[in-house]
């Protein structure tokens, strides 16, 4: 069974017993990493892709976790001053 790289053109044979959805391969003719995306009839994608667009999401929700974490910082900072400045509860 072929199916043809998405980059280069180039059919890649493969064993139809050996590859599932998800199977990841190089190119052999450019390089690529390709990901088996339909098994029947058979089909590649390329996968750097996807990983990269992953890579991006990971990276932007990093980036919210962290402003969160300051966020969450300030706020108890702030608190803080609060009960320095002579504020007191009743409960004292």
């Amino acid at each position: 069974m072929s199916a043809i790289c998405p980059e280069c053109d180039s059919p890649i044979d493969v064993d139809e017993f050996d590859v599932d959805i998800g199977d990841e391969l190089t190119c052999s003719e450019c390089g690529t990493l390709l990901r088996v995306s339909n098994d029947a009839p058979l089909e590649f994608e390329a996968a750097d892709d996807e990983d990269e667009d992953l890579d991006d999401e990971e990276e932007t929700a990093a980036v919210t976790e962290e402003g969160d974490a300051d966020d969450a910082e300030d706020d108890l900072d702030d608190d803080e001053e609060e009960e320095d400045d002579g504020y007191k509860d009743d409960d004292e």
